[in-house]
């Protein structure tokens, strides 16, 4: 089933569409990333899914209903977890998350439960008591996260969770988004850092001026662009190589022959890398280093694109 559907979605400013007749589904149980350089309409699509911004045209369905006409519903089962970190300062992690719990209608012990569950969930049972200005940045965002899923929504919008935080916060989190959704949760997963984006998401769509140009696995975009891939072999000496017959291999296109590398040219759908390697050592010839260059994400969204995610 799918939890989120977008049809024809339309949203028009004075003299400027930022997102222009969008139609895509997510099935339950994706981490489905979405990708848009700024300005591309990424934030205002998703906060129209969070109904922070009413949409010009077009239809948003949560879990088969309209969320124009099913509000509540929606919001019950949405959590967003917003780049601009929604969490008072003046306030305590507990307190916090009572808040914003507060607002999706828990109440007594019921809402007891999920607060403690939702802390002990991003790491911080032992700073309930604490406030967020003393904080580091990792663990606000954590905190932001708790906020978020204490009213355990079925699907969660994760914009930038990651941004300007240290490395071990970051893996922290990104093991977050996993066991959320192996507890079957679907996660909507942005982020300017596109190796996060290859790691934990299952499918990919790229927004650039108000469309999606791209949408699919990240093998399915990465053949968009090209069919193939690029072996490196560093090896010590080209004496006894005969390029002719490292050609004749499974999916081999060209070879090119340096001093010190076989750059190979092959069929990217091709497990040839074996073969290459048992093909040199035939011939005693001393490999120094081994690479296997694939395109990846970055390299799609610049191609579709024409800038850079970060731009």
């Amino acid at each position: 089933m799918n939890i989120l559907e977008l049809k024809n979605l339309t949203k028009k400013f004075t003299g400027f569409v930022a997102v222009d007749n969008i139609s895509l589904s997510i099935a339950e149980g994706e981490i489905f990333g979405f990708l848009g350089a700024n300005g591309a309409g990424k934030s205002t699509t998703i906060n129209m899914i969070a109904g922070l911004l009413r949409n010009n045209e077009g239809e948003i369905h949560i879990l088969g209903k309209n969320i124009s006409k099913n509000s509540k519903f929606a919001k019950e089962n949405i959590g967003i977890v917003p780049q601009d970190l929604a969490i008072y300062e003046d306030l305590t992690a507990e307190e916090n998350v009572r808040f914003f719990a507060g607002l999706y209608g828990l109440r007594g012990a019921i809402l007891n439960e999920r607060v403690e569950e939702a802390l002990q969930f991003v790491g911080l049972s032992e700073k309930l008591k604490d406030y967020p200005k003393n904080f580091s940045g990792g663990m606000k965002r954590r905190l932001n996260i708790a906020c978020a899923i204490a009213h355990r929504p079925k699907l969660i919008i994760m914009d930038e969770p990651t941004v300007g935080i240290d490395p071990h916060s970051r893996n922290y989190i990104l093991q977050s988004v996993r066991k959320l959704n192996e507890m079957g949760c679907t996660i909507i997963y942005t982020s300017h850092y596109m190796e996060e984006v290859e790691e934990i998401c299952s499918r990919i769509a790229i927004i650039d001026h108000g469309k999606v140009i791209a949408e699919g696995t990240k093998e399915q975009l990465i053949a968009i662009i090209t069919d193939t891939k690029d072996v490196w072999v560093g090896i010590k000496s080209n004496e006894k190589i005969d390029v002719k017959e490292i050609k004749e291999i499974n999916g081999v296109k060209s070879v090119q022959l340096e001093e010190n590398f076989i750059k190979i040219h092959s069929d990217i759908e091709v497990n040839n890398l074996n073969k290459i390697v048992q093909h040199l050592m035939n011939y005693h010839i001393e490999i120094s280093s081994l690479e296997e260059k694939e395109p990846n994400l970055e390299t799609v969204f610049l191609t579709l694109t024409g800038r850079n995610l970060r731009d």
